[in-house]
């Protein structure tokens, strides 16, 4: 089981998930590698990254051994979507080649809109941008629930595709919570449930996701994680709710829900979301980069 969040540099997880003192050389994903063993690039989504980049990141997390990252998809190729432009996946493939190497590539996540629905047009853009994209493991997140059918979920185990399994505000035409495995990973992403503000054009991404998950509200996805996990060889969950960290905050309550014990969470946190203290082990002080290295995935 694997479990992180979605990105690390977010200026408003400054002081609520980072320490407000920082150690010299302080990196905040060496710092959420004291605590999980996955997390989501979201900075690929914007920009392709550059080799030397991708190289750092493994470098940083290679001493604490176990982590994976999965890398989200150059939203060109999954919001434009006009032909495939071959310079920029040649870009994309060598950028890769660092975690590759360092084996910490858990999967690429290829995220799509609402608005691609399920046709014979984008069935065909689908195929042909899977093919080009190989071999790196695929996850496929669909939002629309016209793609929630027997299929479409054949079609990913044919190919060896992950199905993302997402959890979002349940609107009209919005795919629901699913549980299909159709790959040796199974992908999950938590994005919130902000019904007021998924679909407000005005709405900037930090409101579109900021919504905190109640402990109920993680029970039902914590029965599903460990449905997965008995299916699947691997489950990467990501937590997608980024708004003042409160990705950060579900995520280590799933990992200790999953445990049934409590977990090491950074003191700032603890602070600025209370409800936390009874999955949390005693803080420690702020400058502390996270739990040594033995203790991070004693979890599982």
């Amino acid at each position: 089981m694997y479990i992180g969040p979605a990105g690390w540099s977010y200026r408003d997880w400054d002081g609520i998930v980072y320490p407000p003192r920082r150690r010299r050389g302080f990196h905040p994903l060496l710092y959420l590698a004291g605590y999980f063993n996955a997390v989501e690039i979201n900075s690929s989504f914007y920009r392709i990254p550059t080799p030397d980049q991708c190289e750092k990141w493994a470098d940083l997390v290679g001493p604490v051994g176990g982590f994976l990252f999965s890398v989200k998809l150059w939203q060109d190729f999954t919001h434009v979507r006009e032909e495939i432009d071959r310079g920029a996946l040649n870009l994309w493939h060598a950028a890769l080649q660092p975690l590759r190497s360092a084996k910490v590539l858990g999967a690429v996540l290829v995220q799509f809109p609402w608005s691609f629905k399920r046709t014979r047009q984008n069935a065909r853009y689908l195929e042909a941008l899977t093919m080009a994209l190989a071999p790196d493991p695929l996850a496929i997140e669909m939002r629309h629930d016209s793609w929630n059918d027997e299929e479409f979920v054949d079609w990913l185990r044919d190919r060896g595709h992950a199905f993302c399994s997402i959890d979002q505000p349940q609107l009209d035409g919005c795919l629901p919570p699913t549980e299909h495995v159709t790959a040796p990973l199974a992908y999950v992403r938590l994005h919130g449930r902000n019904s007021e503000n998924w679909f407000r054009e005005e709405a900037d991404v930090a409101e579109r996701y900021n919504y905190l998950y109640s402990k109920q509200e993680l029970t039902g996805w914590v029965e599903r994680l460990r449905r997965l996990i008995e299916k699947a060889e691997k489950v990467l969950v990501i937590t997608n709710n980024h708004t003042e960290g409160r990705a950060v905050a579900n995520a280590l309550q799933i990992k200790s829900m999953l445990s049934d014990k409590k977990v090491e969470m950074p003191p700032t946190l603890l602070r600025h979301y209370p409800d936390l203290a009874p999955f949390a082990k005693s803080a420690p002080p702020d400058e502390s980069p996270g739990p040594t290295e033995g203790e991070q995935m004693s979890l599982f």
